[in-house]
């Protein structure tokens, strides 16, 4: 079988910047998978977007499907006839979706059989039909019609390309006849552009001045940013977002560096450096101490002659954003940052739940009771939270909205607010996402866990619990968030009585009733999905959460400590043996006796477990006090040995009841020793 190169290319008008690279990779998927569901094979596939093209390069594609054979089997003979051989309805309809007469159907077996070849068709013939539905299969969330066309697509079609080897592909899709003819760049090549063959297609392109991988422009891009910055004795900002969007945005890059005048760095650079990625797609330069140069690298999608227009044009359209940035600064700096709570008197944060100053009073008082308890500031802490509202009734945040937090902390310091007061303004936000950032200092911690928790108090108070697919006030981020902060930063907090707390300051405006249990469930629930993405089993989770520690940072501790008892090799028979306890306690019928008398002792078994428990107890009582657990647990493994032979040579439910009720008391410590780290009968 002979095989060829295929090459698809469709011409439109400017395609959608941020989309590009997802449809130019949903389009070779596309693609693939109809080959493969035609039984086409080829050697690879590729693809290639541009601002104003998709194409797929398929090497070595056969040229002919294999021919195949098709086995239905029917129904069976008794149902395909009545007692006097007529065919049924089953029979009749096995035949007709066979698409032959029942006369050829094979009635030789206990079913009704049908065996045909079908020979393989011409991939050439099958390549037009491929192509469109993997085109119609974009992820387009809204296509468009234009002229008098009934065709949709994501934007108007200009051209089509189709070879098959050296062989123009005879189709029409999307109002377009297949040829050899592409476009190059608009400005620099507008002329017609014939692609001799599938593997001539990139260099030919290069040559129209297009770059038509997605990926190599990126990579010139990224590399001659880097270039650029270097020269300006500085480092290029590159999310990599905005790096996808200038590269879908351009065919032939050419990154240029511009200026703008030093006084707006008097702005925070936050600000300005928002304004020219978001709006502008301009790389920003950084110096070494990460402070904004008056520079940015905008990406020309022309090699001019005259190159210092483009900076020039460039310049002037920054100016006015930054001005505008300049303004809303100077403006909001009249007065003082706590001024701004009157105007969030009147906005709402939930209409149950009053408006935004009445949670800044809630999240101050809140932070101050935090702080107390993790070596905070109280004092700071509960002006940060009262404070922590303010700029989002700034004219900055109401420009730049991805300032909140960034603005309070440059209007704080202004006002001449404590350092760590001006930090905890935007460090309340954090972590702003998975893995994130955590807050620096301990005012951050206590406004953002305060921010966090009253807000998850508040909306499980009027009963607005996240579902499946919606969580409209972001609950479970703010759960983790509370939980990363206060482990990850190694802080001591007993959210029992924290959750009480900010339960008691919303009085009558939430249902208190169980509320303290639900969001405290809510949030330790969160940690078994952390715990599952961090490779530690769910069993050493369910050991410690059957305690219902209140502090995460104890909790975690000792889901560590059982994680690396559970390598122990007494591990499984300890785990084995609390089970058996714990069974055994739960049908003791009566009350246990207050200690262990050891007068009751009629075997040495019972001696020796009893010797090795008040042993380990004076060891781990103060290893657990300290929240070592995995020493204390590595002390009770020691006990697998006793434990076994009391096992083996003692008989629990003596027929004597004094004994027995011993005997259960002694088992009833002995759990009590491994209860004070984790039930690890749950570990079996």
């Amino acid at each position: 079988m002979t095989a060829k190169d295929f090459l698809v290319e469709l011409g439109t008008e400017e395609l959608p910047p941020k989309a590009l690279k997802s449809l130019g990779d949903a389009f070779l998927a596309g693609i693939e998978k109809g080959l493969k569901a035609a039984g086409l094979g080829y050697a690879s596939a590729r693809v290639y977007a541009a601002p104003r093209r998709l194409a797929v390069l398929v090497e070595q594609l056969d040229s002919q499907q294999p021919d195949r054979s098709v086995n239905l089997d029917g129904p069976p003979i008794q149902a395909a006839f009545d007692a006097e051989g007529n065919p049924t309805a089953a029979a009749l309809g096995f035949a007709k979706k066979c698409g032959v007469d029942l006369a050829e159907v094979d009635r030789s077996g206990a079913k009704l059989k049908f065996s045909r070849s079908i020979p393989g068709q011409p991939a050439i013939g099958l390549l037009p039909g491929i192509v469109e539905t993997s085109l119609n299969d974009l992820p387009i969330p809204k296509r468009m019609r234009w002229a008098a066309r009934k065709e949709e697509f994501v934007r108007p079609t200009q051209w089509l390309v189709m070879l098959f080897g050296d062989d123009v592909i005879d189709c029409e899709i999307l109002a377009q006849t297949a040829g050899r003819e592409s476009r190059g760049h608009r400005f620099h090549h507008p002329d017609a552009v014939t692609i001799a063959s599938p593997a001539a297609y990139a260099e030919t392109l290069r040559g129209a001045h297009v770059v038509a991988d997605f990926a190599e422009r990126r990579a010139l891009i990224a590399a001659r940013v880097s270039e650029l910055a270097a020269a300006e004795q500085g480092t290029a900002i590159v999310p990599p977002a905005l790096l996808d969007e200038v590269a879908a945005l351009v065919e032939w890059p050419v990154p240029l560096v511009c200026s703008f005048e030093e006084r707006f760095l008097a702005v925070p650079q936050e600000a300005l450096i928002s304004t020219m990625q978001d709006n502008q797609k301009y790389f920003c330069l950084l110096d070494a101490h990460g402070k904004l140069l008056p520079r940015f690298i905008t990406v020309a999608n022309i090699d001019s002659l005259d190159a210092a227009q483009i900076v020039s044009g460039n310049e002037k359209v920054v100016r006015p954003r930054l001005t505008d940035a300049e303004f809303f600064f100077k403006q909001d700096k009249k007065q003082p940052l706590e001024s701004f709570n009157e105007r969030l008197k009147k906005v709402v944060f939930q209409a149950q739940l009053g408006t935004v100053y009445d949670k800044a009073v809630r999240v101050s008082k809140l932070a101050a009771f935090i702080a107390e308890r993790v070596g905070g500031d109280a004092r700071n802490a509960a002006r940060a939270g009262l404070l922590s509202k303010c700029d989002l009734a700034t004219e900055m945040v109401g420009e730049f909205p991805e300032m909140q937090g960034i603005a309070g902390y440059y209007y704080a310091l202004n006002g001449g607010e404590p350092e760590d007061v001006a930090l905890a303004l935007n460090e309340q936000y954090m972590p702003r996402g998975a893995g994130a950032e955590l807050p620096t200092t301990l005012t951050g911690a206590a406004v953002a866990v305060a921010d966090k928790l009253d807000t998850l108090v508040g909306i499980f108070g009027i009963g607005m619990l996240p579902t499946g697919s919606k969580d409209p006030y972001a609950l479970r981020r703010a759960a983790l968030g509370v939980l990363r902060i206060l482990i990850e930063k190694g802080l001591d907090l007993d959210l029992n009585e924290t959750v009480a707390f900010a339960i008691r300051q919303f009085g009558g405006q939430v249902k208190a009733s169980g509320l303290d249990a639900q969001v405290l469930d809510f949030i330790f629930d969160r940690l078994r999905a952390r715990y599952e993405d961090e490779g530690v089993d769910v069993a050493a989770y369910q050991a410690v959460r059957a305690l219902q520690p209140g502090s995460p940072l104890d909790f975690d501790q000792r889901v560590q400590a059982v994680q690396l008892f559970r390598r122990l090799p007494e591990a499984a028979a300890l785990a084995a043996a609390n089970k058996r306890v714990s069974n055994l306690l739960g049908k003791f019928d009566g009350t246990l006796p207050a200690g262990v008398q050891a007068h009751y002792f009629d075997n040495p078994a019972e001696f020796s477990l009893y010797a090795a428990m008040q042993q380990a107890d004076q060891a781990v009582r103060p290893m657990a006090a300290a929240r070592q657990y995995s020493e204390a647990l590595a002390r009770l493994a020691a006990l697998r040995q006793p434990v076994d032979a009391f096992f083996e040579a003692v008989l629990v439910n003596a027929e004597d009841a004094s004994v027995r009720a011993n005997r259960y008391a002694l088992l009833a410590q002995l759990r009590g020793l491994f209860l004070g780290v984790a039930d690890i009968s749950l570990l079996g």
